[in-house]
């Protein structure tokens, strides 16, 4: 065996004996998920959710403990889903941390949450596609899909109306949401944004309406803790988060 692979090997051991170690770290703060989550979510659902994001990611189990559990709670305090085929939320490794990352889905289920939305979606626009808007006093946005798309995004743009006649959206373009992206998320080489870059631009448009929407409580946590490190702190019997602030939300 050369010695590429026995650091291979070497490294597939390291994690192997971790991973025990943070099996057994997310089962005994079991009641402090359930604490945190929405009754419509089962911890004991919400654990196993964890456990599979672990084996599926094996880089999760090499990251700090701290931020791991952090980035699990944050989403239990927002009811989400990490890591599932479902699109919620995800746990991306990048060195030794854990980042949050909120998804375009449970984005929405967040903001339907307030239950003041007749409608609330976001869309990609294709470089072939009718396309026109405007801000100001006359605010316009007139999007017709081609019949022939070519594939080339080049505008993300997010809408609401609400149920009482209120209406808003804002538009980025894609050069914009790459900046943003590079500039606000240390998982942008990796995870959700190489996987599915148009999902999570929908997410960011999103994200960026809703600061000046109406919001459920937890939409308006999401908003303000997505691309952020969060670490539990492990001595605390209550497990109370420290937030790294070097990251911002839209």
């Amino acid at each position: 065996m050369n010695v590429e692979g026995k650091d291979a090997t070497e490294k597939t051991k390291q994690v192997q004996a971790k991973a025990p170690t943070i099996y057994g770290l997310i089962t005994s703060t079991k009641d402090e998920f359930g604490k945190a989550l929405p009754a419509h979510v089962d911890k004991e659902r919400f654990v196993r959710i964890a456990m599979t994001a672990i084996r599926t990611n094996p880089k999760l189990a090499q990251a700090n403990p701290t931020s791991l559990m952090g980035a699990l709670m944050t989403a239990a305090q927002l009811g989400l889903e990490p890591n599932t085929p479902l699109g919620q939320a995800y746990l991306i490794p990048y060195g030794s941390e854990v980042q949050f990352q909120l998804g375009y889905k449970g984005l929405l289920d967040l903001a339907y949450r307030s239950k003041q939305y007749k409608r609330i979606n976001a869309r990609v626009v294709d470089k072939a596609d009718e396309f026109a808007y405007e801000y100001g006093l006359d605010e316009r946005l007139h999007h017709k899909p081609s019949a022939k798309p070519t594939g080339e995004s080049v505008y993300y743009y997010a809408v609401y109306e609400l149920d009482n006649g209120g209406k808003s959206f804002v538009v980025w373009s894609k050069q914009k949401i790459e900046d943003h992206a590079k500039k606000f998320s240390k998982a942008f080489t990796s995870g959700p944004w190489k996987t599915n870059f148009d999902a999570m631009a929908c997410m960011t448009v999103l994200l960026d309406l809703l600061k000046s929407a109406p919001k459920s409580t937890e939409a308006a946590q999401a908003v303000a803790s997505d691309n952020m490190t969060v670490r539990m702190d492990m001595a605390d019997p209550e497990h109370h988060l420290d937030v790294d602030g070097d990251f911002e939300a839209v």
